[in-house]
């Protein structure tokens, strides 16, 4: 069975979670795969520019790379990203071809979409000197978190999922932070408590433990001035930009600031035209750096939110900066009602309508999951 065949047959989203299942069956196969040198991110936000950063200056480095994101806009192939491009589909049937040969064939049906792409992604990088994993959901129980690692990356800390991870920052930051094994290195964080949780759990586990300023010394920070210029980064993009740098030098792997060029990763105020930005940011504190890095400025919000998202709250954060909204349609059943959206967009005073076709002299802002950028990128690319 071929693997677009095979995934289609399995749900992308559960309700309740098998936390056993990634570690047993990895545990049946993992004499047959290789791992290369693991670098494991989790937070909230930012994981995937931090992960492109970093993957991208170890590619430019001289290494062979992987960088595993999830999830997808328009091609599954974005998924699993090999030494500068989106890995072939060749190479994709090839790796699955030979899972399939390792694992039972229970065990395979049984596999969630992303435990089973999980593991294809290591078949993929077998060769490969570094590679950088994001976490999907979590940390601690995720399942990129059986995999032995170097480093643990830790992006901002935030509310997000909290039917899986919990309703407090504690709770959702000790999940996270349990995932790290020889050592942890934290982005600036805006709870302060994740730094007490994640010294603690380092503690108790004899990893180290470092903040990513302590690790740069002043060159670092005039190359991070540099890249920021040239990319044209916003402030929440600089974050992921110096902790990916603090990860190479903890790495002790020496960098230039052209190892950065063509490194932002699609998807964060990414501009499509003059006149329209995307970012898939689709949780609080995804609300609150867009604000901050466009305060002062006005668009048209292209929006949609999945039912457990705290929308309302979003929607008041972005007001600052929303002219009117535009609610775009997206076919998941996680999507919350037009109906509910609307109230609250009434209950703020924001004017919107359904969203048909793009105006000339408009600035556009689209906002939202990966659903939401797939269904305007449908539609912005005919």
């Amino acid at each position: 069975m071929l693997l677009e065949e095979f995934l289609n047959a399995k749900p992308l989203y559960y309700n309740e979670i098998d936390y056993s299942r990634m570690p047993r069956i990895y545990e049946s196969v993992k004499e047959h795969l290789k791992l290369p040198k693991l670098i494991h991110l989790v937070g909230t936000n930012g994981k995937g520019t931090t992960g492109r950063f970093l993957a991208s200056a170890l590619r430019k480095g001289g290494f062979s790379v992987g960088h595993y994101s999830s999830p997808h806009i328009l091609s599954f192939n974005e998924r699993i990203w090999l030494d500068g491009e989106s890995v072939s589909m060749s190479i994709l049937e090839e790796a699955h071809k030979k899972l399939l040969g390792l694992l039972d064939q229970k065990d395979a049906s049984s596999l969630s979409y992303f435990e089973y792409t999980t593991l294809l992604a290591v078949v993929v990088y077998e060769r490969c000197d570094y590679v950088v994993f994001e976490a999907g959901l979590g940390g601690e129980y995720d399942a990129t978190a059986v995999f032995e690692n170097i480093l643990t990356l830790v992006t901002p800390i935030g509310k997000d999922h909290e039917a899986f991870l919990g309703t407090t920052i504690k709770a959702i930051a000790t999940t996270k932070l349990n995932a790290m094994q020889q050592g942890v290195i934290l982005a600036q964080q805006q709870h302060e408590e994740v730094y007490e949780i994640a010294q603690s759990i380092a503690q108790k586990k004899s990893a180290f433990y470092f903040q990513a300023d302590a690790l740069l010394d002043e060159p670092d920070s005039k190359k991070i001035v540099s890249i920021t210029s040239q990319l044209n980064l916003a402030d929440y993009l600089q974050q992921n930009l110096t902790l990916a740098i603090a990860a190479l030098k903890y790495l002790k792997v020496p960098y230039e600031v052209e190892f950065f060029e063509n490194s932002v990763l699609f998807g964060r105020l990414t501009p499509l035209s003059p006149n329209i930005l995307l970012d898939v940011g689709h949780n609080v504190l995804a609300a609150q750096q867009i604000v901050k890095s466009l305060f002062g400025k006005k668009y048209t919000l292209i929006y949609n939110s999945f039912k457990d998202k705290e929308y309302t709250q979003i929607l008041s954060l972005l007001e600052p900066i929303i002219e009117s909204v535009e609610l775009i349609a997206v076919e998941d059943a996680r999507i919350e009602s037009r109906e509910k959206i609307e109230a609250a967009l009434d209950t703020l005073g924001l004017v919107h309508k359904k969203f048909t076709t793009l105006q000339e002299g408009k600035n556009y802002l689209v906002f939202g999951s990966f659903s939401v950028a797939e269904a305007f990128l449908k539609v912005y690319n005919g």
